[in-house]
C-alpha cells in the first residue's frame, strides 16, 4: 500500500517497480472505470474467473508469481480493498495498492480492512531526490556536512541559493518536472496552484462546511503569526468543536500536512510526554507552502520567486525556513515533536525541533538569518542540562560555532540527520 497526497508520484512508482521486477503487470484505475472493468470486479468471488476475465478486458496475459495487479486509487474501491486478503492467500500474483485519502472513515467504515497490507508512506520529493531529478551533486553535501570549517561566503551563496530553488519549485514530481523542462515559475506556479485545487476538492467531498479547506489554508498565516501552536478557531473563525477534531482527523490523513507535537518533559522518551493537544501544522511540500503563503501574487507575478532565490523579499520568513527543516526532518523519518516553556520573567520560549541522538535530546532551531539571537535554545540547555545532547541552529549562514551551539546553513540539515 503506498499512501500519500494526490500528485506525489504514487502511481508512478508502482508502475515503474512493475515493469522493472515482473514479467507483467496490469493497472486498474478505480477513478477511471469503464464498464466491462467495473461487471469484472463485481464478481471478484471466484478467483479463477475473475483473473481469466480480468486477462481477457485488459488484453494483459497474466503469470503465475511473476504478475502484479496494480489497484490505483483504490479507496474508491472499498470491497476490492476487503478482498485482498483473499487475493494474498490465494498466492498466485502480487499486488500494489495505491491511494489517497485512505483512512477517511467513509471509505473504510463498512469493511474490514486487510492486516496483510504493507503501508509505505510516499512523501514529496526531498531535497537529495530533488538534486538527484535537476542534475545536483547530493554527495558533496554529504561530505561536507561533517566538515567544521567555514565553506566561505561565494560557496555558502551558491549552495544556499540551489536550495532556495528548491524550496520555490518544492519535491513535487510535475513541479520538478517542469522545472527540469525549463518551464517559467510562472508555468511552474500554475502546477501548484491546480495540485492545491485537486486537495481543496477532495476536502470539499469530506466536508462540505468547508472547514478542513480553511485549517489547511490557514497554516502560512498561523506560522507567520509564530504562534506556539495551531488555533483551528482561528482557522474557521468559528468556535471550536467537537466535530473539528474529526476534520482535524481527516486533514492528517490527506497527508497533505506535517503535525508538530508539544513535548512538555523533554527527555529521552521525547513520545511519552506529548500535549495532544498542543501542535504546530505545517504544510508536506516547501513548494506548495511558498504559493500558499504568497497567496494570488505569484499568479502572475514571477518577482515573487525571483525575490525569493536571491533572498530580497522584504517580509521575515523564518517560519517559511520552518517549515522546509519539518519537511526534511519528516522525510529522515523522525517524528516532528517541539517544546515551549516560560522563563523566569514569564516570557514564553521555544525550541522549534527536538531530536534524540545517543540518548540525548538535540534541540534545533531555525532561523532565516539572524543568528546571533539563539536565547532560547541557550536557556533549554541551562534547564534542561542533564539530557541535552548536541545543540543546533540552521539558516542560511555559513558553518560556524558559537561555544557548543553548531551554526549549520540548511541544506546541509538533510546529511547531517543521517549523521545523528
Amino acid at each position: 500500500m503506498l499512501e500519500g497526497p494526490r500528485r506525489v508520484g504514487k502511481s508512478t512508482i508502482a508502475e515503474e517497480f512493475a515493469k522493472k521486477y515482473y514479467r507483467s503487470y496490469i493497472k486498474v484505475d478505480f477513478s477511471n472505470m469503464n464498464s466491462e472493468l467495473e461487471e469484472v470486479f463485481r464478481g471478484i468471488g471466484d478467483l479463477d474467473f475473475f483473473f481469466l476475465r480480468l486477462q481477457a478486458v485488459t488484453g494483459v496475459t497474466l503469470y503465475v508469481h511473476d504478475s502484479v495487479i496494480i489497484f490505483d486509487e483504490i479507496q474508491l474501491s472499498p470491497k476490492t480493498r476487503q478482498a485482498i486478503k483473499r487475493l494474498v492467500a490465494d498466492g498466485r500474483y502480487s499486488y500494489i495498492e495505491t491511494g489517497s485519502l485512505l483512512c477517511i472513515r467513509k471509505n473504510v467504515k463498512d469493511i474490514v480492512i486487510p492486516s496483510e497490507e504493507h503501508k509505505i508512506e510516499v512523501w514529496p520529493m526531498d531535497y537529495e531526490e530533488f538534486l538527484w531529478a535537476t542534475g545536483g551533486n547530493p554527495d558533496l553535501l554529504r561530505k561536507l556536512s561533517g566538515g567544521k570549517e567555514p565553506l566561505g561566503d561565494a560557496v555558502n551563496r551558491k549552495l544556499m541559493r540551489d536550495f532556495r530553488l528548491y524550496m520555490a519549485v518544492g519535491g513535487m514530481p510535475q513541479a520538478v518536472e517542469a522545472y527540469a523542462g525549463k518551464k517559467n515559475f510562472s508555468e511552474i506556479d500554475a502546477i501548484k496552484r491546480k495540485i492545491i485545487d485537486l486537495y481543496e476538492e477532495d476536502f470539499q467531498k469530506i466536508d462540505a462546511s468547508g472547514k478542513v479547506a480553511q485549517m489547511f489554508e490557514n497554516i502560512p498565516s498561523q506560522l507567520a503569526l509564530n504562534l506556539h501552536k495551531y488555533r483551528i478557531a482561528r482557522a474557521t473563525k468559528k468556535r471550536k468543536t467537537a466535530k473539528d477534531g474529526e476534520r482535524m482527523a481527516d486533514l492528517l490523513n490527506s497527508r497533505t500536512v506535517l503535525m508538530c507535537d508539544n513535548v512538555t518533559e523533554p527527555g529521552v522518551s521525547l513520545m511519552q510526554s506529548r500535549d495532544l493537544d498542543a501542535y504546530k501544522l505545517y504544510v508536506a511540500d516547501i513548494g506548495l507552502f511558498v504559493t500558499m503563503m504568497f497567496g494570488d501574487a505569484s499568479r502572475v507575478n514571477e518577482g515573487i520567486y525571483k525575490q525569493l532565490l536571491s533572498d530580497n523579499l522584504k517580509a521575515n520568513l523564518g517560519y517559511l525556513y520552518e517549515n522546509v527543516a519539518a519537511q526534511m526532518i519528516a522525510a529522515s523519518g523522525r517524528k516532528l515533536l517541539y517544546h515551549t516553556w516560560k522563563d523566569g520573567s514569564k516570557h514564553p520560549c521555544e525550541v522549534d525541533f527536538l531530536l534524540v541522538s545517543r540518548k540525548k535530546v538535540v534541540p534545533v532551531e531555525v532561523k532565516s538569518s539572524n543568528v546571533r539571537n539563539h536565547a532560547s535554545i541557550d536557556c533549554f540547555r541551562d534547564k534542561y542540562s542533564k539530557v541535552v545532547g548536541q545543540r543546533y541552529l540552521f539558516s542560511q549562514k555559513d558553518v560556524g560555532q558559537e561555544q557548543d551551539l553548531l551554526l549549520r546553513p540548511l541544506y546541509l540539515m538533510p546529511f547531517i540527520l543521517e549523521q545523528l
